[in-house]
């Protein structure tokens, strides 16, 4: 499955308008930010190192990538995922080092935005600040899901809240058709995420597919049953924030539609 045709910068202005209205100087302002400097990098690419100094705000425009930690003995822990539209680090520059590797997980293109350009948009347009602080406080509302995840939820709960989380944060970037996503992740990459084994990710993808939640097939997740598959996974949308003023709700997209009803 392709995602929905469009230019892929529009990805952040549909993503930051669930926070807040944009006024089309705005709109216009962050896709020319998102036009200059586009890089391409390849799956398995590194967009940064670790103990590398931090000189542009990264913006994903197509394609998935990953943030990651190694321990001293090679073991990987994946500590988040940035997909279309989302914002590698909007502070970044108050660091002197990277403390973490930033790596494609799909062909991926950025937009490399100088600290100059990036406070000369904020300071000119303070709605889209207002919306950049949200989307990072939904960043770290994220960190705190998935924390929970490693701590309290099973390994089935784990993957199943996954899958809803990765749905809904396409959908809200328009890269969603009806309950169908793309899915590139290898069990590998989910183990890495969920802290399982991948012999265990293996089985339980086995019985998330065999209570008829979800099918995987060809990188395209579709699910069956979307309440369904939330219970399973004790998962609320609340955490997103995916309702705030400025939503555009598409009654066609079920990413979107599933989000009216629940705060």
């Amino acid at each position: 499955m392709s995602a929905p045709v469009q230019p892929p910068s529009n990805a952040l202005i549909r993503k930051l308008e669930h926070y807040t209205r944009l006024s089309e100087e705005d709109r216009a302002a962050a896709l020319g930010l998102c036009g200059e400097r586009v890089q391409r990098f390849r799956a398995k690419d590194d967009l940064v190192r670790e103990g590398e100094a931090p000189r542009v705000v990264r913006i994903v425009l197509d394609g998935w990538a990953c943030r990651y930690k190694y321990l001293e003995d090679g073991r990987r822990q994946v500590v988040g995922l940035f997909l279309p539209g989302d914002i590698c680090d909007l502070n970044v520059f108050l660091l002197r080092e990277m403390d973490h590797f930033i790596g494609a997980v799909t062909s991926v293109a950025v937009a490399q935005v100088t600290r100059d350009a990036f406070e000369a948009l904020t300071l000119a347009h303070p709605r889209l600040l207002q919306a950049l602080w949200w989307e990072t406080l939904v960043n770290m509302a994220i960190q705190r899901e998935w924390l929970m995840n490693l701590g309290s939820r099973t390994a089935f709960e784990r993957i199943a809240h996954l899958m809803c989380e990765l749905y809904l944060r396409l959908g809200a970037a328009g890269r969603t058709q009806g309950l169908s996503c793309e899915w590139p992740l290898t069990q590998a990459m989910i183990a890495d995420i969920t802290g399982l084994s991948t012999v265990h990710v293996n089985r339980t993808f086995q019985a998330v597919r065999e209570e008829g939640l979800v099918e995987v097939r060809d990188r395209v997740l579709t699910i069956r049953d979307l309440d369904a598959l939330m219970q399973a996974a004790l998962f609320s949308p609340n955490y997103l924030h995916l309702g705030q003023e400025g939503r555009h709700l598409d009654a066609n997209d079920g990413a979107e539609a599933a989000l009216t009803g629940r705060g």
